[in-house]
């Protein structure tokens, strides 16, 4: 992911430390956990993983040699519960191409999370799109129960005046999903008046607002929950030092949420040069273990140097 970079031989000079909480979390955390009390529900639900599963590079890491393209995703689920699925951005896919997809992940507790087309979020300043968006959504429905959120991304250019038209869009989008929104227009965080609006807003529809941490966007990393499910785009410098201290910053958090009522969590890890978006993904779930949210990190085969 681009969004955001930064030459490495800057990032000593980022403050990378995550905002304080915002005052509306602690009622959206509060009602969940009273929820919790009430229906016996259980702990935090965690799910882990990388932007996509059709990377060579990770043939002799986490695919076994010889893997063919084909068998990726046959590996994929068996070292990660979840995924980014980045490839619904670039087509509509049909429920019969997705349902194989699913297929794939079996009877695992494995999660896909896909990503609305560009031809909606992007081309389209969100208006006559009500074809194309049934079409999106009856595709990933053959997800059935491996269907994750469904995650809408804002180009840089979508401006707070433009938000009538964002939130009459929202409104339209039917039951039956999580849904969650991305923004990156500076205004949207960084507008005092715009920033309480938009996050009240995504409460009162019930949709997700994610948190991308990202070096030179730090205005991104809002650290807002709108429901009581946080969705996180982390991207790292393949394996810098700040990589490893920020996910320790992380894992503080999430486990601050997770007893005050957090119901679940998806962090997926992304990097310019995704080669060794698994390896952190492993340090991340070795360090949620530790504190007590216990995730099964995925088998490396082989690393590029120490973890650690």
């Amino acid at each position: 992911m681009d969004f955001g970079f930064i030459p490495a031989t800057q990032l000593d000079q980022v403050d990378f430390s995550l905002p304080g909480e915002p005052a509306g979390n602690a009622a959206v955390l509060a009602a969940a956990k009273s929820g919790e009390r009430k229906h016996g529900a259980g702990k935090t639900q965690l799910y882990i993983g990388c932007p996509t599963w059709g990377r060579k590079e990770w043939i002799g890491k986490i695919y076994p040699q010889g893997t063919k393209d084909g068998n990726f995703l046959d590996h994929y689920v068996r070292q990660f519960n979840a995924v980014e699925l980045n490839a619904t951005h670039y087509k509509i896919y049909t429920p019969g191409e997705i349902r194989r997809w699913a297929e794939k992940a079996g009877d695992r507790p494995f999660r896909f999370c896909p990503k609305f087309p560009q031809s909606i979020s992007h081309h389209s300043n969100l208006m006559g799109v009500e074809t194309l968006t049934t079409a999106f959504l009856d595709g990933v429905s053959a997800l059935g129960d491996h269907i994750g959120p469904v995650f809408l991304q804002l180009s840089d250019q979508f401006a707070p005046a433009q938000g009538r038209v964002l939130f009459d869009f929202l409104r339209t989008l039917p039951a039956g999903f999580v849904f969650f929104l991305e923004v990156r227009h500076p205004d949207w965080f960084l507008n005092v008046r715009y920033r309480q609006a938009f996050f009240e807003r995504l409460r009162e529809l019930g949709i997700g607002a994610v948190i991308t941490d990202t070096a030179g966007r730090r205005d991104c990393a809002h650290m807002e929950l709108t429901t009581a499910r946080a969705f996180v785009r982390f991207v790292a410098y393949n394996l810098h030092p700040t990589d490893y201290s920020r996910v320790d910053a992380w894992v503080d958090r999430i486990r601050w949420w997770a007893g005050q009522g957090l119901q679940e969590l998806y962090f997926f890890t992304h990097m310019r040069d995704e080669l060794d978006c698994p390896d952190l993904v492993a340090y991340l779930a070795e360090k949620l273990t530790e504190a007590g949210l216990p995730v099964q990190p995925p088998e490396l085969i082989s690393s590029q140097g120490s973890l650690f």
